[in-house]
């Protein structure tokens, strides 16, 4: 069974859990991570064994400051200007890989880039007593809900892994977003808690968004962050034993009918909503209705990363190509 320990007294075990290359499940400011040494082959692999990840799928190496980012990766003048913005918090970039940066082939899926990110929290600490990248996708299995709790991971993982850090309910609830600097271009792989309007203000460049051909970064699989239910999107009306993803203060028709209800933000506030939508799908997943339909979500700043994760939620589960 696995074992949940808290933040405060979960270094040393975790640690050493590490250094003998098993993997431990951390909380961060985005969702909890499956984390293993980027530097261990047997540790990756066991992350793609616990989760039942397909291997063409790359993780995120997590470090501790920009002297480990770049000792990793090849940074450009406009990826370190939003390194120096955004880190530590939730933006991974893509970048160039250094042939002697000793990351396992496994984290970057045989691509000759590594997606990079610096976490706050006990993630942050954990890297630099470790003092080496850590490899870390969400601590769930693979293309279902992401963890925002320790509980979560364990419903997800159960005894596949030794422990889970427990560091409470997660800040931000959305996986990290995810750029890649092309040129003078940025382009937005996965958007997430950093917004298109964010990274705009901060360097005076819009991302845009699609044309990337296949994989290039975790968060691309088609079908991804779903439930067992079936999800149905942009929903005016509830029919009678579905359940309930709402927003705001109005309701689609027939709501009165549903199976169960969760509201990500009565107030319509799309931050509230972004730190709700996980547990809220999962909790809605767990009410034993067939399908969940969700309220229509504005696509304007956090609203888009929401709408990526849901209309990932709702492809079919046979979908394994990148998505557009």
């Amino acid at each position: 069974m696995v074992e949940i320990v808290g933040a405060d007294e979960a270094m040393e075990q975790a640690l050493a859990l590490l250094e003998a290359g098993e993997v431990v499940a951390i909380p961060t400011e985005t969702v909890y991570g499956l984390a293993g040494a980027a530097t261990n082959g047997a540790a990756v692999a066991r992350i793609f064994e616990a989760k039942g990840r397909p291997r063409f799928n790359p993780l995120i190496a997590h470090v501790s400051d920009l002297a480990m980012a770049e000792r990793i990766g090849v940074f450009d003048p406009l990826s370190r200007k939003l390194a120096e913005k955004f880190w530590p918090g939730p933006l991974t970039m893509v970048l160039p890989l250094r042939p002697e940066a000793g990351i396992h082939p496994l984290v970057a899926a045989g691509l000759e880039t590594i997606a990079l990110r610096m976490p706050r929290g006990f993630g942050a600490k954990l890297i630099a007593r470790f003092d080496r990248p850590l490899a870390a996708p969400s601590a769930n299995a693979s293309g279902r809900i992401s963890p925002t709790s320790a509980a979560a991971v364990a419903a997800s993982l159960g005894d596949r892994i030794k422990l889970v850090v427990d560091g409470g309910a997660t800040t931000v609830g959305l996986e990290s977003t995810i750029l890649k600097v092309e040129g003078q271009a940025v382009r937005l792989l996965r958007p997430g808690a950093v917004t298109a309007d964010d990274v705009e203000a901060a360097i005076g460049i819009r991302p845009i968004r699609g044309g990337a051909g296949g994989i290039q970064a975790p968060g691309m699989m088609a079908s991804h962050y779903a439930p067992g239910a079936a999800v149905r999107l942009n929903a005016g009306s509830v029919e009678k034993g579905e359940a309930l993803l709402a927003f705001g203060p109005v309701r689609a028709q027939g709501w009165r009918d549903a199976a169960a209800i969760r509201n990500l933000s009565e107030a319509g506030d799309l931050r509230e909503a972004a730190s709700n939508l996980f547990a809220y799908l999962r909790e809605l997943d767990a009410s034993g209705a067939g399908t969940i339909v969700v309220e229509p979500v504005p696509p304007e700043g956090l609203g888009e990363a929401i709408n990526d994760r849901l209309g990932r939620a709702a492809a079919p589960r046979d979908a394994l190509s990148a998505a557009p």
